[in-house]
């Protein structure tokens, strides 16, 4: 009978892999559902007729990342905030995109603490990036694209 041992530093290169490859996949999926690179900086609305209208805030664009965050119109009763959300970081010239928190101001160090394990950086990183590829498949499956995209006016 053989026994196989697996090389924690083995494991970890391979779930890194991983999240690469999810980070890849939310780019190509988030610019051909939405198309930020096209967009101006604001607020942007997908209404497809189902109730569950998406926002999609273009927050910055710089040379090589795009930042922006994507939600549902509606909030979550206890805080107030979108939930489901997401903040996202699009790295145009690598063709990654991340998603640095899921509720509006948390950080990584207030969801995990202040010094984390890599470990559980990483499970956390692959959750939430796991989340926005299911997401943007549902999404697209659903109806919304770049087309039903509407401009919102920002109130001063």
């Amino acid at each position: 009978m053989s026994s196989i041992s697996l090389n924690p530093a083995h494991v970890a290169r391979g779930r890194f892999a991983w999240l690469m490859g999810v980070y890849g996949e939310n780019y190509w999926r988030l610019v051909n559902l939405f198309g930020p690179d096209r967009l101006e900086c604001g607020r942007y609305i997908s209404c497809v007729g189902d109730g569950l209208d998406v926002r999609l805030d273009l927050l910055a664009k710089h040379p090589y990342t795009t930042e922006l965050k994507l939600s549902y119109t509606f909030h979550d009763e206890l805080t107030g905030q979108p939930d489901p959300s997401a903040h996202i970081l699009c790295y145009r010239d690598a063709r990654v995109a991340e998603v640095t928190a899921c509720y509006v101001g948390s950080r990584l160090e207030d969801v995990l603490g202040r010094f984390p394990d890599a470990k559980t950086v990483l499970d956390h990183r692959l959750r939430m990036n796991s989340f926005l590829d299911k997401w943007l498949e549902y999404l697209a499956e659903r109806g919304h694209s770049r087309f039903s995209l509407k401009a919102v006016a920002q109130h001063a």
